[in-house]
Formats: structure tokens, C-alpha cells, sequence
């Protein structure tokens, strides 16, 4: 294994304090292990109550009907435009319907993320994760130097816009990632459309104040193995994403959590819909009307789950603050901030409780 692959050094539970592990995939740990218990550094889950799920709320997630908000028929647009607004206000989370996107180019993305990631970890050593700028950037967990609870996944992190990377192998994966990542741009475009006249602006009033077709988009793999105590640990803790919008779509084996309204929720999609959760930078675009999600990954002890994700983002360069239009009204709720700026903070920051808004709210309250 190279030398620059990071790793966490732990000590098993099932081994003696004098072995240590050194961990570049939690998923070659695990098949190499034969685990029945976890080691008690990635016990993230001690309080029962994180644990309660409020199951009956996930029948109330919002599907948004995609083709309402590409019709040029005023009466169905104006309800898309509505619905897509409200999905924002109360929840931060909704699913998408009629998308557009190809079932089969979905397949594929998967079929190939999940080759990567059962690439030998000296395969995978090129791509070692060297810092958050950096282009592509595999690893676990999430910041392993500076944990002191680690998180059950492996991942791929890719920058695949203004400027498009990705690892030259298995073969054909790069082609069909840029197909899905410029698919699911375009739909992101669509939606931000749609969400700038849901807040009384112009459609293209946040693309054009953010810079969105310079943005940055991440192309992201997660990878979470089984796990032998699942009620224990996390695939990834409580967080809200850094960009404007966040689309997800996984193997068909549940695991995300959305907090709403201070209750955990399981997110278990309709067939053929995409998931897009609020990101800080929209929160902040809309002077706090549409709060960034928290979100959760949880585990279970049978089968792999893959979650392939698009973060997408203002220009790096651009100073994101409240949208003027809106400041004719309120008081600025948020700070201005370089993307780029932010982006370091939140990657370098504590998850929790979104403590990388906190560097940027002007009242405490909001």
C-alpha cells in the first residue's frame, strides 16, 4: 500500500490493546475481519434517543413532478413552482419524478462506482484523499486525522465541474459520470429556476447571482459496508451539504435519515425519482427562507449500500450573500462569503448542528 494512502490506526475490539489496525477501507477491514463487533472508536450512536425514528412522517416527504416545471402551460408551471417551494420551506427534502435522467445510465454509474470501490486498496492508492481542493480523492470515514469518532463508509469524491476529473479506471466509468453529472446539472438548473420564482425573483436570479454555470459540482460515491452493530455506529453523521442542491439516488438499500422538525425520518424513495436535498448556499441566497437539511446515514448488518450523490455549488470565486431583491424587504440574516472560503470552513469544521453557517449568521436566532 502506497505510503501517502491515509489511514486509521484503531484498536479492535476483538484484538488485543496491543493490535492496532491501519484502516484505508472500511470495507476491506471488514471482509478481511469477519467482525461480530466494531471497534469502539466508531461508536457514534451511545444516546438511545438518536436513535428513535419518527417512521410515519416519511409518508409526507414531497414528490416534485419535473415535467410541471419544463411546461410551458402557465396553470401547471405555477403549481410546480408552488409545490417546489413549499418542499423547500418545510422540509429541505424531496424527491423528483419524470426527471428525465435514464434509468440505465443510472445502473451503469452504479454498477461501475461499486467496481471502483472493490478495486484492491493499492489500486485506489493514486486517488488517496490529499486535502478538500483536491480533484479526486478517494478514502474513509470522513477527516480520519482529526476524528475522534470515525464513520462507516468509504467514498470517492470527484470535482467534475467548471472543470471535469475523474479516475481513469475501471474502464468507461469517466464517460458515463460525465453523462450523469451533466444530466443531473441540468436538472439542478431546472429546479433553482423554479425555486428563484417560488421566492418572488426572476427564474434565472440565482444562477446568474451565484454563478451556477461556473459552479462547482462534486460527484460523490459512498460506500457503507454491513456492519455487526449497526444501532452503534454512523455511515455519516448529521450534516447539511455546502452547495445549493444536492441530488441522491442509491442501490435500492435505505440508510439516509432527514431531520424534520427535531425528528429523525427515514427517506425510502419511489421508484425512478431522484432525492435533492437544501444545501447552505440556498439558505443563504434565500435569507434563511429555505434552511439547509440536516441528514443522516444509517447502517445495517446485511447488505452494501451505495448512495451516488452531486453536490453542485456557486462559482468558487463568487461572494454569495442574501439575494438583493429579497433585502428590499428583511433585515440580511447572513453575512457575504467567498464559496470558496466557505467551502474550506464547512469541509474543515464539526457536522454538527451546521456549525460552518455559524460563521456566517449575523442573527444568532435565525
Amino acid at each position: 500500500m502506497a505510503s501517502s494512502t491515509p489511514v486509521l490506526c484503531i484498536q479492535s475490539v476483538e484484538a488485543s490493546k496491543d493490535h492496532a489496525y491501519d484502516i484505508s477501507s472500511i470495507k476491506s477491514f471488514v471482509e478481511s475481519n469477519g467482525l461480530s463487533t466494531i471497534p469502539s472508536n466508531y461508536h457514534s450512536l451511545i444516546d438511545p434517543l438518536d436513535r428513535e425514528v419518527a417512521d410515519e412522517l416519511g409518508a409526507f416527504i414531497p414528490v416534485i413532478d419535473f415535467s410541471f416545471l419544463t411546461s410551458d402551460d402557465p396553470q401547471f408551471h405555477g403549481k410546480g413552482v408552488q409545490e417546489l417551494g413549499r418542499a423547500c420551506e418545510e422540509w429541505g427534502l424531496f424527491m423528483v419524478k419524470n426527471h428525465g435522467i435514464q434509468e440505465s445510465l443510472i445502473e451503469d454509474v452504479m454498477k461501475m462506482s461499486y467496481k471502483f470501490h472493490d478495486m484492491p486498496v493499492e489500486e485506489k492508492s493514486e486517488f488517496a484523499d490529499k486535502g478538500v481542493s483536491t480533484p479526486i480523492r478517494c478514502g474513509t470515514s470522513f477527516s480520519p486525522k482529526v476524528e475522534s469518532v470515525h464513520y462507516w463508509r468509504d467514498y470517492l469524491k470527484v470535482m467534475t465541474h467548471p472543470e471535469f476529473n475523474f479516475p481513469h479506471k475501471p474502464a468507461g466509468y469517466k464517460e458515463l459520470a460525465f453523462e450523469y453529472s451533466r444530466k443531473t446539472r441540468a436538472v439542478v438548473r431546472k429546479l433553482l429556476e423554479g425555486i428563484a420564482e417560488s421566492l418572488g425573483l426572476q427564474p434565472n436570479a440565482i444562477i446568474e447571482s451565484t454563478g451556477f454555470d461556473s459552479g462547482l459540482q462534486i460527484f460523490a460515491v459512498n460506500l457503507y459496508p454491513p456492519c455487526p452493530q449497526p444501532d452503534l455506529a454512523l455511515g455519516m453523521p448529521p450534516h447539511s451539504d455546502h452547495g445549493l442542491l444536492t441530488l441522491l439516488t442509491q442501490n435500492g438499500i435505505g440508510g439516509l435519515q432527514v431531520n424534520h422538525k427535531g425528528k429523525w425520518v427515514n427517506v425510502n424513495p419511489l421508484p425512478h425519482t431522484l432525492i435533492v436535498n437544501t444545501g447552505d448556499q440556498l439558505e443563504v441566497v434565500s435569507n434563511g427562507r429555505y434552511r439547509s437539511v440536516l441528514h443522516r446515514a444509517m447502517l445495517n448488518n446485511k447488505d452494501t449500500r451505495i448512495s451516488l450523490v452531486t453536490v453542485n455549488g456557486p462559482a468558487f470565486e463568487k461572494v454569495i450573500g442574501p439575494a438583493p431583491e429579497l433585502l428590499e424587504k428583511e433585515e440580511p440574516f447572513f453575512r457575504s462569503m467567498n464559496y470558496k472560503e466557505y467551502f474550506e470552513i464547512q469541509q474543515k469544521t464539526s457536522f454538527a448542528d451546521k456549525s460552518g453557517m455559524n460563521q456566517i449568521r449575523i442573527n444568532a436566532q435565525n
